[in-house]
């Protein structure tokens, strides 16, 4: 039997091989707003890459136009190696699309969502069948295969939105926010399921607003604000490049504040002083924690964390709400 689950040709070769996806100077107008403004990226087969940003930086106007939904304003772009302007049918075929929003028929069984989604692809009838099976017990939804979609939790909703969009066994998979909304048990299931299938030879494409997502996923990221990308590489070399290794949370009371900021100058080569408590970024901590101590400051809680890529994202897009 061969497994539905398996990428089809072409997919899970080495980094040597042609990227998966290319972009020079990709941009997307609407209009007057220009939603991508002349980004560079390339992703490597067999790659988790991912795409951070906060609202209206143009990562889901970027993952159209990967998804040969929305046609390229300016700049060239390959997916699976053809021009989505006049290849879009072949890239969509080869593509597995997990949107933002849950697109399944409510009112069909979990198993007749599949089945009506693989007629799509003009798969055989008995191929649509064994890959049902396959993927059902992949997202742990086998025991909930006759049942009606409406009423099933949000986790279970978007491990069969994941099922539905391996149907055609594609080489490329884009998931736009994949656990938005979830508990932490179901972003955990839906972050294991990707991975397995990252280790099968899938490449996965991400946006995501959740850190945490983003370093427990992707190979490989980048950063974009308003319309461009400001920052590319690993997770761990975002945090190595842009903050500390670690950070030294302290928190004072209201009236104190001011002065402790003032007191803390030049104890580390970053100090962000915010509304209810002050950032240290520095490589020892625990020395930054002894050395507040001994300038007679007295904080009401000290906490030592490592740096994160939350902290890269706020060094680089700020911490102002964008609407």
């Amino acid at each position: 039997m061969s497994d539905p689950l398996a990428p089809g040709p072409g997919a899970g070769h080495l980094v040597a091989e042609p990227a998966v996806i290319e972009a020079r100077g990709l941009v997307k107008r609407f209009g007057d707003l220009t939603a991508v403004d002349g980004v560079d990226f390339a992703v490597a087969p067999g790659e988790a890459f991912g795409f951070l940003g906060p609202n209206g930086a143009g990562k889901s106007s970027t993952m159209r136009m990967i998804g040969a939904v929305s046609p390229v304003t300016a700049g060239h772009l390959r997916v699976l190696g053809r021009d989505p302007a006049t290849e879009g049918d072949v890239i969509r075929a080869r593509l597995g699309v997990v949107p933002q929003e849950d697109t399944l028929d409510t009112e069909l069984t979990v198993e007749e969502n599949l089945l009506i989604y693989g007629r799509y692809f003009d798969l055989p009838r008995a191929v649509i069948r064994e890959r049902t099976d396959e993927l059902l017990a992949f997202v742990q939804l086998t025991d909930r295969r006759r049942s009606r979609v409406e009423p099933l939790s949000g986790g279970m909703k978007r491990r069969l939105t994941i099922a539905r969009s391996l149907i055609n066994q594609p080489e490329l998979l884009l998931l736009d926010e994949p656990t938005t909304g979830l508990d932490p048990q179901a972003r955990h299931l839906v972050w294991d399921r990707l991975y397995r299938l990252k280790q099968r030879g899938v490449t996965l494409v991400v946006t995501t607003h959740y850190m945490d997502e983003a370093e427990q996923l992707c190979d490989r990221l980048v950063v974009m604000d308003q319309a461009r990308i400001v920052a590319e590489g690993s997770p761990r070399e975002l945090i190595a490049a842009h903050v500390s290794r670690e950070v030294l949370e302290l928190r004072f009371s209201p009236d104190e504040q001011q002065e402790a900021v003032a007191r803390l100058d030049g104890l580390a080569k970053r100090v962000e002083p915010l509304p209810d408590r002050v950032l240290v970024y520095t490589d020892d901590a625990d020395r930054a924690a002894a050395e507040v101590t001994e300038r007679g400051l007295l904080p009401t809680s000290v906490v030592v964390r490592r740096a994160t890529l939350e902290d890269v994202f706020l060094r680089l897009t700020g911490r102002s709400l964008v609407e």
